[in-house]
């Protein structure tokens, strides 16, 4: 990547129908975050917004399209971990708007409120599991719970087609670029030591190992995909790693992540585990 692309990502990068990348990669916990911003005329809602210490970085790109701060008129939590949520306040002191929305599954609102909120919090099921703007552009809601919180869930952007799937999806590690690119060499290659296209690096075993330690059971996994599976998305927008545009690369994720195994406990006991109810007993031995 040449030094102009590397400096284009400090700045929010629109990668589909008024869709802004607005992330932001922390070199040190080797994880790049994806906060995203949607723009609809002369309003506009943030998605997973980012930790505390990454909203510097989060708004001077938000800034950088040239909205409003009180343009935002809702911000979307998929799920309740601290590097989407930390930094609600900063969003709420500098949008300064009372009908500010904050959107999550109702399972997840008593974690929410630990982040000292002042915004109203609105549930999925309120919304009837989707939100519009004045426009009629319409975000759907559709839960895929465990994946990795139970009231995790992704939102599709009917008119452009993105999907944004929180940490489904996801990745660890950092290469300042939040676009994937694979080829048409990847989809049966299992060699990932040993780059059929000459790259350096090989996302597939940071996103593998990313789905095998952050989701609790591969049946976890594979009952959200099935869920995203109804919907008919053509770019998939994680909250951690890249963004997935090209449908042979879509192809080539879906394949090793429907299949993976080793995930979350599965991977620590595998089907050996019997239960035995002895071994629980209290008291001395």
């Amino acid at each position: 990547m040449s030094q102009a692309d590397v400096h284009n990502f400090l700045r929010a990068v629109e990668f589909a129908d008024n869709i802004y990348w607005v992330g932001y990669a922390d070199v040190k916990a080797a994880m790049q975050c994806n906060p995203y911003l949607i723009i609809d005329g002369d309003e506009a809602v943030v998605i997973d917004g980012g930790s505390r210490p990454d909203f510097p970085s989060v708004m001077m790109k938000i800034l950088s399209t040239g909205i409003l701060p009180s343009s935002i008129m809702a911000l979307i939590y998929q799920h309740y971990d601290p590097d989407l949520c930390g930094s609600v306040p900063h969003f709420e002191d500098i949008i300064e708007r009372a009908d500010l929305k904050i959107i999550a599954s109702k399972s997840d609102h008593m974690f929410i409120r630990h982040y000292s909120i002042s915004s109203t919090l609105v549930s999925l099921e309120e919304l009837d599991y989707q939100f519009s703007f004045s426009s009629g552009r319409t975000l759907q809601f559709v839960k895929t719970p465990y994946a990795h919180a139970v009231g995790s869930y992704v939102t599709f952007d009917e008119k452009s087609g993105v999907l944004f799937t929180s940490d489904l999806f996801g990745s660890y590690g950092v290469e300042l670029d939040p676009f994937m690119e694979l080829g048409a060499e990847c989809l049966d290659c299992e060699d990932y030591d040993r780059c059929p296209n000459d790259k350096p690096h090989c996302p597939l075993p940071d996103i593998l190992r990313f789905h095998q330690q952050i989701f609790p059971s591969e049946k976890a996994l594979r009952y959200a995909l099935e869920q995203i599976a109804k919907v008919p998305f053509s770019t998939i927008a994680p909250q951690h790693g890249r963004v997935i545009s090209s449908a042979k690369d879509i192809e080539v994720v879906w394949r090793r992540l429907s299949t993976l195994s080793g995930v979350g406990i599965d991977g620590l006991i595998g089907d050996r585990f019997e239960f035995d109810l002895d071994r629980t007993s209290s008291g001395p031995r």
